[in-house]
């Protein structure tokens, strides 16, 4: 047989394996980050709480099959921890990003229809947060609303809306001023009608796209600001008081109070950032097709 021949034909077990189109690989990416971030929350909540309770006879031990991720100086079993830590930040994040892009639909809107003197004031409004760092104003915030989850919540939804304000506002701009807009102000539609068939469908993707983006920045900014001890309590089982509390211990050799932590809060972050990242993928017209 001509061996030239036999090297373009394909292996027999390649010709079972389907070719994934840009749609499905997408689809398949977001699949799989959703099902390690739902891991994460169901480990969370269905772990025992007897495994983070003091246990000086358990203390300090190395990362095994019993302890995934070892143990603390009080004999805390870390990966516990460190689910239930993720847990909370996840709530915190998620509750804090929802706050935040409701905040920057209604700016958006009031920017982009109550004229111009409504305009002017969210511009300079959207100026001014971007023009302060992030950190900054939320420890400032969190300080002045007492710390807590409260302070995280309210410091994180007003430091994050406004870079999608602008989007938003942009957005219902080229709706107002397009064809079938101006066709269905022609047939004596309302604005109340505009708004709900033609405005809020185009919105929508927007908005769970805007939640799904702002989450990541929400959950790290709420572990950076507890660990600088301006967040949450000490007391309650987040990541950023975990790794603020494990820095007293790596010179003694114990990284694994720190590292799978660490490297928890990375997986669950990115994991979200895929899943917001391809979600506007696919609601883009423009590559939707794809």
């Amino acid at each position: 047989m001509n061996t030239s021949l036999t090297a373009r034909m394909p292996y027999p077990v390649m010709a079972f394996i389907p070719t994934l189109n840009r749609r499905q690989q997408t689809l398949l990416l977001m699949a799989m980050a959703a099902v390690v971030v739902g891991v994460m929350i169901a480990a969370g909540i269905l772990l025992d709480n007897d495994r983070i309770a003091t246990h000086f006879d358990q203390r300090n031990l190395a990362p095994s099959w019993n302890h995934l991720f070892g143990t603390d100086w009080l004999g805390r079993d870390m990966f516990t921890r460190t689910a239930k830590g993720l847990t909370v930040s996840i709530g915190i994040g998620m509750i804090a990003s929802l706050a935040s892009v409701v905040i920057a639909m209604i700016l958006g809107l009031a920017s982009a229809t109550l004229g111009k003197t409504v305009d002017s004031a969210v511009s300079w409004l959207v100026d001014l947060f971007l023009g302060v760092p992030h950190l900054v104003a939320l420890i400032l915030i969190a300080f002045v609303m007492g710390g807590g989850a409260k302070g995280v919540i309210v410091g994180v939804a007003c430091t994050h809306w406004p870079s999608l304000t602008r989007l938003i506002r942009a957005e219902v701009l080229q709706i107002r001023f397009s064809e079938y807009v101006h066709v269905s102000k022609h047939m004596g539609r309302s604005r109340v009608f505009i708004a709900v068939r033609h405005v809020m469908p185009h919105l929508a993707p927007q908005f769970l796209v805007g939640i799904l983006l702002l989450f990541p920045h929400a959950i790290l900014h709420e572990a950076s600001i507890t660990f600088l001890g301006f967040g949450l309590s000490p007391h309650q089982p987040a990541i950023g008081v975990i790794l603020s509390e494990s820095m007293k211990y790596l010179a003694t050799g114990m990284w694994w109070l720190a590292f799978f932590p660490g490297l928890s809060l990375l997986v669950i972050v990115r994991s979200m950032d895929i899943i917001g990242d391809h979600l506007r993928q696919l609601t883009d017209p423009h590559s939707a097709h794809e």
